[in-house]
Order: C-alpha cells, then sequence, then structure tokens
C-alpha cells in the first residue's frame, strides 16, 4: 500500500492580524445570530398572518424572508473566510441574538411592529462593527454589512409605514 503524502498548509494570511479576524467573526456570528432569528420571525408571521390584510403581508413577508434567507449565507461564508466556524445551531442563536423571539400568535400590525424592531436591531448590531472592520481594513465585511444595514433600514421604512395613520 502506498503512504499517502501529508500536505502542510500555510496558515491563514490574508492581510487581517488573527486577534482582528477572531473579533470580526465573533461580531458577525451576533449579526447571523439576528438575521437568522429575523429571517424565523419573518417566515413564522407569512405563515399564520391573518386579518384584512393577509395578501399584502403574506406576500410582504414572503420576499421578505426569501432575502434574509439569502443573506445568512453570505454572513456565515464571511466568518468562514475569516477563518473561524459560523454558528448553525439554535442554541448559539439564542445565546448570541439581540432579538428575543416573539411568543404566540400577535395580530397581523403587531406583527409589523414586531418586524420593525427586528429590522432596527439587526441593523444596530452590524452598525456596532464598523469601528472594527475600519480599524482593521476589511474591506469585503465593510462592503457585507453596508449592504446589510441599507436592506434592514429599507425594510424597517416600509413596515414602519404600514402603522401610519
Amino acid at each position: 500500500m502506498k503512504a499517502t503524502k501529508t500536505v502542510k498548509i500555510a496558515k491563514l494570511d490574508i492581510g487581517i492580524s488573527d486577534k482582528d479576524r477572531a473579533a470580526i467573526a465573533q461580531g458577525l456570528s451576533g449579526l447571523l445570530a439576528d438575521s437568522y432569528t429575523l429571517y424565523l420571525m419573518t417566515h413564522n408571521f407569512h405563515w399564520n398572518v391573518t386579518g384584512p390584510q393577509f395578501n399584502s403581508l403574506h406576500l410582504m413577508f414572503m420576499g421578505q424572508y426569501t432575502e434574509q434567507w439569502n443573506a445568512l449565507d453570505l454572513i456565515a461564508e464571511r466568518i468562514r473566510a475569516l477563518g473561524h466556524p459560523a454558528p448553525g445551531t439554535y442554541k448559539e442563536f439564542v445565546k448570541l441574538a439581540s432579538i428575543r423571539e416573539v411568543e404566540g400568535q400577535p395580530k397581523a400590525m403587531d406583527m409589523v411592529r414586531h418586524l420593525v424592531a427586528a429590522q432596527e436591531a439587526t441593523a444596530r448590531t452590524a452598525r456596532k462593527l464598523f469601528p472594527l472592520i475600519e480599524k482593521a481594513n476589511d474591506q469585503p465585511t465593510a462592503d457585507l454589512l453596508t449592504q446589510r444595514i441599507e436592506v434592514h433600514e429599507k425594510t424597517a421604512w416600509m413596515l414602519r409605514s404600514l402603522l401610519e395613520e
């Protein structure tokens, strides 16, 4: 039997220190947890919304959770590119998230209120990382965060508009 040759993988060196990569990955893990919690909340509300605005909210929530689902992969892959494991369990997400689950089935406009708060919380979580990523000169993470903040702020505005009389 032929012996297999062991290939030594070089240490990750992308121009960001190990310490900064770890801190950025930790911050992104919080963003991933908030994003997953927001995704789950939005999908739950999509399934369970009732009332006179059922059709419009059902469709709106579907568009939102679909966008959020796609963003989860981008955030997790950035954590991996920084050389760290991405959290991927409910237990980890509950521990890391700033957003708390909504109990029961709220009325339609209460769902909207919960989603406004969760969208804004997710934007705040992303925004908190900017001082660290600017110090580390981490443009890919800055780009990702800018895109996520834009989506969350715009979505919060659109949802908030439904609450105006």
